[in-house]
């Protein structure tokens, strides 16, 4: 039975945020003791075991201070998500999703994510619990494994949503992370929120020339 396997931006979103801030022999280094000195001068491009993200991603922690891996992680996530946007998410269903209201949008889009929870989640179980606010769960999360800590951590996946969301749901969308394995929650839960328009605010911000020519 083969194991778990994981998208490949996982590890080359990570590989090229430290190379940008910390130089190519830190990257190296970090790679190295993480078991993944093959990825160094010749990053994934297929689906890669979870083991080698997860022992990425702790490396990641043993080496910086907190606060710098979680920046790095973040990043990482943001591109994951403008790589999504680029290459993943076919330019007519963005154009689509734009138009229409952002409930509606935020619906289609955690269908599409749901389907493809495979390539990201791993072993762990992903899951929508709810819709106003937004929040999807993973279970079994594999980048939360054997990781202790106070505070939620998987900030490489809420920057992946967030940066999703930003583009096809509504600008000002925010994700955080208000449950995590990694700090004795059962799930890793996300909840997204962006302002919510009311009714009578969206007629009031209607030209009546505007009205009328609607009603025309």
């Amino acid at each position: 039975m083969s194991s778990p396997r994981i998208g490949p931006n996982a590890v080359t979103r990570v590989a090229e945020v430290l190379v940008e801030r910390f130089g190519v022999q830190h990257m190296a280094a970090i790679f190295g003791r993480a078991g993944l000195s093959h990825y160094v001068d010749a990053l994934p491009t297929q689906m890669i075991d979870e083991a080698e993200v997860i022992h990425l991603h702790a490396e990641l922690r043993a080496t910086l201070d907190a606060s710098a891996a979680r920046d790095v992680l973040r990043e990482a996530g943001r591109r994951t998500g403008d790589y999504l946007l680029a290459h993943r998410i076919p330019r007519p269903v963005q154009g689509l999703l734009k138009c229409l209201p952002s409930a509606l949008a935020a619906r289609v889009l955690l269908a599409a994510i749901t389907r493809h929870a495979w390539t990201f989640a791993g072993s762990g179980r992903f899951e929508v619990i709810g819709h106003t606010p937004v929040r999807v769960s993973i279970s079994g999360n594999p980048l939360a494994r054997a990781v202790h800590a106070d505070a939620p951590q998987c900030d490489y996946y809420a920057a992946t949503f967030e940066r999703l969301f930003c583009a096809l749901v509504s600008r000002s969308s925010t994700v955080v992370e208000t449950c995590c394995e990694a700090a004795g929650a059962a799930a890793c839960v996300f909840e997204v929120r962006w302002p919510r328009v009311a009714a009578g605010a969206l007629a009031a911000a209607v030209s009546p020339e505007e009205h009328r020519a609607v009603a025309q």
